[in-house]
């Protein structure tokens, strides 16, 4: 049994750990290509992006702050600085995140509530 969280960081099926989780740069793939778990119910919805907004605008938030105070630039050079950033930041925690998204629902059983369920 695999660490799912750990296997969902890394983009593997949180089940086993061996297959891969996505079918292209964020699509969840159907199912899992090693165990055959099925992944099409899970839906992390809008989750990740709001975790990336918080921790990427903390982190250059502060930077600009900072640097602002301390090196007074002009605003282009904030501009040419954390523009390019924020985007390469929000690249690279997009597919970590969603994994993780996707092994925590895994880990808590959570599932779509459809008309049956009220």
């Amino acid at each position: 049994m695999a660490n799912a969280l750990a296997s969902g960081l890394a983009g593997r099926c949180p089940k086993c750990g061996e297959g891969f989780l996505f079918d292209g740069f964020v699509k969840v793939a159907p199912r899992c290509e090693a165990c055959g778990f099925d992944l099409s119910s899970i839906d992390t919805g809008e989750g990740p992006a709001v975790f990336i907004i918080l921790i990427v605008g903390a982190l250059v938030g502060f930077g600009m702050v900072v640097t602002e105070i301390t090196l007074s630039p002009p605003v282009w050079v904030h501009l040419i600085l954390w523009l390019p950033l924020t985007a390469v930041l929000c690249g690279l925690l997009m597919r970590p995140l969603k994994g993780a998204m996707v092994a925590s629902q895994y880990l808590n059983k959570a599932r779509e509530t459809g008309r049956h369920d009220l």
